[in-house]
């Protein structure tokens, strides 16, 4: 798999302590929520930011995308928490 850039955005930014990285994850690492509790495991705000898979919202290459969604040939994966508007 090559490497993914990551984006971070809202308090996922702060907890993570940075806006974004690039990574390389494993090959058994096929979803966004797999990608996103393989990264918890780093620890610190890592695991603080991901602790609440289904609180998260994610976009593939700027496309919306569930957590069950494949990362194969993604170049840009964002995760942010829930939009709301008003």
């Amino acid at each position: 798999m090559a490497a993914i850039e990551l984006l971070y955005f809202a308090w996922l930014r702060e907890k993570i302590g940075k806006d974004g990285e690039t990574v390389d994850p494993p090959k058994d690492v096929e979803t966004i929520g797999e990608l996103a509790a393989w990264l918890a495991q780093r620890g610190g705000g890592y695991a603080e930011a991901l602790s609440d898979l289904p609180a998260l919202r994610a976009a593939i290459d700027q496309r919306f995308a569930p957590l069950d969604a494949p990362i194969a040939g993604a170049r840009e994966i964002a995760l942010f928490p829930p939009v709301t508007g008003g």
